[in-house]
């Protein structure tokens, strides 16, 4: 009961970080996501994860060397801007 309790808990948290940022939109001149994310895996990082804007910049979870990394890339040219550890 203790970790269905846990787990609704999460989902709602989780939700609603989501729904904070479910109406931003990437910049109108920014580059097709479906670039980014090519541009992504040619440069080792697979599999990707997720995907979202935050702050203007596409933000990204992939995997990179076994890694979880998490990226912020910029719209505009689609280079990377901080690659990370996910915490």
């Amino acid at each position: 009961m203790k970790q269905l309790f846990g787990a609704m808990i999460a989902c709602t948290l989780c939700l609603g970080a989501t729904h904070s940022f479910a109406h931003e939109k990437p910049p109108a001149d920014a580059k097709p996501l479906s670039e980014v994310i090519k541009a992504l895996e040619a440069q080792g990082y697979s599999p990707i994860t997720e995907v979202s804007v935050k702050r203007g910049q596409w933000e990204v979870e992939a995997y990179k060397d076994g890694v979880e990394r998490e990226l912020r890339i910029d719209p505009i040219d689609g280079k990377v801007i901080s690659d990370r550890l996910d915490d």
